[in-house]
Formats: structure tokens, C-alpha cells, sequence
């Protein structure tokens, strides 16, 4: 498993965060991660890159930037980097792996369901599946 680089083919033109043809999936501590991380090698994901939480806050999370100015952001980009940014503050690890093109997202959700992450996206082109659901918010 490599660590995490940004590079610019990972942001839209706004400069947000959006890795077309990659699952950014967070964890909830660096052992899940990890263990995560060598389960999809082991099933032939070569691709795989491990992002500490304040490799996310410094790289991901920054590149939210301005893109809400002067008007809010049309996609859905800026809400997930929020999402990645609470947890990665509270201590959750990234992967980052290359999606294949043969890849559904009913596969990629089968492929990391069992290993536990926290949350999941897939950024397609013009739409990101979140491949786990978000946690129901409290009953009002």
C-alpha cells in the first residue's frame, strides 16, 4: 500500500476533490485501514493508497478552499469533503483506490462492506455513489 498523494487529475476545475474513477472509503482507526487496505491487495486492488487523518485534512479537506464562493457548490462534492473532514477529525483513515472499468457500484459496495469502513464514495463522472449509507441522524 502506497500513502495518499494529491495530484490535480484528483480535483474538479473548481480545485474540490473529486478522484473521477476511484472509491475514497474512510476508516475508523489506521488498523482498519491497514487491514483493509492489504484485504482488497489480496484480491488483486494493486492500486491502493493509505491517507492519515491529517494527510486528508491538510490535502482533501483544503481543497474545499473557496468553492463555495461566491455561490454554493452545484454538486454534491463539497458535502462529501465536509463529511471526509468530521471524520477525518475524529480519527478515521482513508483508502483510495482505482475503481476498475469494469466496475458496478453494487460491486465496489460487495468488495468493502465486509472490511467495515466508516463511509464510502465513488466518483463517477458527473455522480459520486455512496457505496455505505450515512448514519440515520437522531429521531425528532
Amino acid at each position: 500500500m502506497k500513502p495518499f498523494t494529491l495530484d490535480p487529475s484528483m480535483t474538479t476545475a473548481t480545485g474540490t476533490f473529486y478522484p473521477t474513477g476511484h472509491v475514497f472509503a474512510l476508516f475508523a482507526n489506521e488498523e482498519a485501514a491497514r487491514s483493509a487496505g492489504q484485504a482488497l491487495q489480496a484480491q488483486g486492488r494493486d492500486d491502493v493508497a493509505h491517507a492519515t487523518p491529517p494527510m486528508i485534512l491538510e490535502h482533501v479537506v483544503r481543497t474545499l478552499g473557496n468553492a463555495d464562493a461566491p455561490l454554493p457548490s452545484v454538486g454534491a462534492e463539497g458535502v462529501i469533503v465536509r463529511r471526509i473532514a468530521q471524520l477525518a477529525s475524529d480519527g478515521a483513515h482513508g483508502l483510495l483506490l482505482r475503481a476498475a472499468d469494469s466496475d458496478a457500484p453494487e460491486t465496489l459496495r460487495d468488495l468493502l462492506q465486509p472490511l467495515g469502513p466508516l463511509a464510502a464514495f465513488y466518483y463517477r463522472r458527473l455522480i459520486i455513489e455512496e457505496l455505505v449509507p450515512a448514519p440515520a441522524g437522531p429521531a425528532r
